[in-house]
């Protein structure tokens, strides 16, 4: 299966305004990508590439005023099956688990899983401590919370959508994040791209916020959201929480004019149609 992915973004910069962009797919998909193109800016800019410490790839726009647009466009492979999982795996006992997994045990600023520590063990404490556990917390998250754009919130956290019970996808996943660490269970932010690839069209594409868990010796993808498994999910950056990823750190004031993404599974027309990108000029 070949996968188009890739957007088409414009910001207004209200004054002299470095910018941090999280926009690239982690080195790990590379294998994946067909001759993708680099991050166009315009007007073009000397950016900096550069590597955080959770691997994601960053590049620093200096700064300048007036709008920017932000235009990349790939095609991936994709072997066609649904996220894996493993209703045997078992947790591991923290003493044997990965040194890199530590960092994603404890509380971070949109996960506060110390002040949910009480309430994630009374609910599900007596459960099986592996997939078994992680799966009804995924199930009580996909219930718990109505998704809606309308509800989205910069400041809000894991506590924040326990409370009120609506969100996006990152409060999905900030609560699926914060109940698996008071759980003892490691779990990492992730985003990028998912499709509507197997399943019915939802609407206009955006970048879309889903989970991992360590389980069973190694990292397993989980998604409240949607609570089921999917096909195509392509990774773009990850790290504790949404504050390590943004897609877009401005160090100044700026203003959204225009937000395209696209992750579309490439049909047989499209396989012998001549190449083109897939945003408009």
């Amino acid at each position: 299966m070949r996968i188009r992915i890739g957007f088409d973004i414009t910001i207004e910069r209200l004054g002299e305004t470095p910018v941090v962009l999280a926009l690239a797919p982690r080195p790990e998909e590379d294998w994946r990508l067909e001759a993708p193109m680099p991050i166009e800016l315009t007007p073009a800019s000397r950016a900096r590439p550069f590597t955080d410490a959770f691997g994601n790839r960053r590049l620093r726009v200096p700064a300048a005023s007036g709008p920017l647009r932000m235009r990349w466009d790939a095609v991936a492979q994709d072997d066609g099956l649904p996220d894996g999982f493993d209703p045997e795996a078992r947790c591991l006992p923290i003493d044997d688990l990965p040194a890199e997994t530590l960092q994603y045990l404890s509380p971070s600023r949109y996960c506060e899983s110390d002040l949910l520590t009480p309430d994630a063990w009374a609910m599900f404490g007596a459960l099986e401590p592996g997939w078994q556990r992680v799966q009804a917390i995924c199930d009580f998250v996909h219930n718990h919370i109505q998704f809606g754009y309308g509800h989205a919130s910069p400041n809000k956290t894991a506590l924040d959508v326990w409370r009120d019970g609506r969100g996006v996808c990152r409060d999905f996943a900030h609560l699926t994040i914060a109940l698996c660490r008071a759980l003892n269970i490691p779990a990492r932010y992730c985003s990028g791209y998912l499709g509507d690839i197997g399943v019915p069209y939802a609407g206009e594409g955006d970048f879309c916020a889903w989970v991992e868990v360590h389980v069973g010796g190694v990292w397993r993808t989980i998604d409240a959201r949607y609570n089921m498994p999917r096909i195509g999910r392509i990774v773009m950056v990850r790290g504790r929480d949404a504050v390590d990823v943004p897609m877009i750190t401005a160090f100044g004031a700026i203003r959204m004019e225009a937000f395209k993404v696209w992750c579309d599974e490439v049909t047989a027309e499209e396989e012998h149609a001549p190449q083109q990108l897939a945003y408009a000029s």
